[in-house]
């Protein structure tokens, strides 16, 4: 089983940003029963973020109603948060005091019900170098047993190179799924892979798209993040659905879903040489599509290549983020 700042967890985690973060989000009952789902099926780590939803009802604070109401459940979950993004997400902040406004009201809404076992800065900060940044976490919050660990979120490999040089880092998260595998060929993995640092895989269905829930662009919700995706715009999303069919017809060979198939394959990319060990994490908001995540299968290394083939076939169309959502590259 996979580690990360040495507990245990589950080959699949958790992600929980459906849950705060959408135009119409779960009711906080239907929430909770999702992440009780979630841990009854052995996706043990979770991963949220403070700007996942507004101030008054982000991740922070369902995960702290969760475990006012199951707190038997703390030691059982291992968590990683996102912060330190400014004044209502809109710019990275890694400076001292930006770091210590974000984890201590981190800390502050979990009201102590849970610790944060790896703290996350969801973009590096051009503006402050990281020995600064980690200077910080390590002697002010890692030392003092406040949180866990550090871990890195949507890096290039030099970032994690240089990262790797000034402090232990615990997980490094990065966008991976079949539409998206930049970091199987820029070098990111490979850095992940050479530090022995586990890869956490985020949106490992595409943002839905793998799911089989959009047939057309109509079939996104009005107000949804997702209707300023590139891949996801009236010209893409056409093309770009076809190979989702691919993916739906390789997958019935399995008895699977395509998110399924979307879900085992980055856990069985850890097998390939020089690859770190890969942790994804699907999100969901019922009990249903937790269960569904959380079947674990094994893919074969000519199943693997069957659908490498499929991949180089198929272009995808549009970029990962709109332009004006930072990234490193």
């Amino acid at each position: 089983m996979p580690q990360l700042v040495g507990k245990e967890i589950g080959p699949i985690g958790y992600g929980l940003l459906g849950s705060t973060w959408r135009p119409n989000p779960p009711t906080q009952e239907q929430a909770i029963a999702a992440m009780r789902a979630a841990l009854k099926n052995g996706c043990n780590f979770w991963n949220g973020g403070e700007f996942y939803g507004p101030p008054e009802y982000n991740s922070l604070v369902l995960l702290e109603r969760y475990f006012a109401q199951y707190p038997e459940d703390a030691d059982k979950v291992v968590l990683s948060i996102k912060g330190a993004v400014g004044v209502a997400g809109h710019h990275p902040d890694g400076s001292p005091d930006g770091i210590r406004a974000s984890v201590d009201n981190c800390i502050r809404l979990l009201k102590g019900r849970k610790k944060i076992d790896i703290f996350e800065c969801a973009r590096r900060d051009a503006n402050t170098p990281m020995e600064v940044t980690f200077g910080v976490l390590d002697k002010e919050y890692v030392q003092t047993g406040k949180i866990g660990g550090i871990g890195l979120s949507e890096v290039k490999a030099s970032t994690i190179h240089e990262a790797a040089k000034i402090t232990k880092i615990a997980a490094v998260e990065v966008e991976l799924s079949l539409f998206s595998t930049d970091v199987l060929e820029n070098g990111v993995a490979a850095a992940c892979a050479e530090h022995n640092i586990p890869l956490v895989a985020y949106s490992p269905v595409c943002r839905g798209m793998l799911t089989g829930q959009f047939q057309s662009v109509e079939d996104i919700p009005e107000g949804s993040l997702l209707r300023l995706f590139p891949r996801f715009q009236p010209d893409a999303f056409p093309i770009n659905l076809e190979l989702v069919k691919q993916i739906e017809a390789f997958a019935k060979t399995k008895g699977a879903t395509s998110a399924q198939l979307a879900i085992n394959w980055t856990i069985a990319l850890s097998k390939g040489a020089g690859m770190p060990t890969i942790i994804p994490i699907p999100g969901a908001t019922t009990s249903a599509r937790v269960e569904e995540n959380s079947k674990e299968f094994e893919i074969t290394d000519t199943e693997m290549g069957e659908i490498s083939k499929t991949l180089e076939k198929f272009e995808v169309v549009g970029s990962r983020y709109p332009h004006f959502v930072p990234i490193e590259g």
